[in-house]
């Protein structure tokens, strides 16, 4: 199951929410601010991370520099009690399925959260242009889609 970590005021984070529902892919909505951000979030997040706090801490938010944070000096057990007490020190949105995350709205990027059977069937698929088409399940999906608009 997808989950995106997300704040309300996040322009971002309604576009990848929006990305989602226009795709079919069902995620689970985690507001970092309703208080409910665990411990273990953060462990997920951070062992799918290729690039640990660097990734999704923000050292330009205002509590860090206000107080002159340095993550770096912190063990683990600290972070992850900080980040829970803080949860605007975490860049948004943050995206995590089974194997990794992503973080931010990229546009390319998001495309590896669509399931597998349907990238190859979407780059393989003749868009209308073959006989069996109107038979085709991807173009069925496409026009349900269509007519929900």
């Amino acid at each position: 199951m997808i989950k995106i970590y997300v704040s309300p005021s996040c322009m971002s984070c309604r576009k990848v929410k929006q990305w989602f529902k226009e795709q079919g892919i069902p995620f689970v909505e985690r507001n970092i601010l309703s208080g409910t951000l665990s411990v273990d979030d953060l462990k997920e997040i951070l062992q799918k991370s290729l690039d640990g706090t660097e990734e999704i801490i923000s050292l330009r938010s205002k509590i860090m520099i206000d107080n002159n944070i340095d993550i770096n000096s912190m063990s683990i057990n600290e972070l992850y009690d900080f980040v829970i007490k803080n949860p605007t020190v975490l860049k948004r949105p943050i995206i995590v399925d089974d194997h990794k995350i992503q973080v931010g709205y990229n546009e390319e990027e998001i495309r590896s959260f669509i399931p597998q059977a349907k990238r190859i069937l979407e780059a393989c698929c003749c868009k209308g242009e073959c006989p069996g088409c109107d038979n085709c399940d991807y173009q069925i999906d496409i026009a349900k889609e269509k007519n929900k608009v």
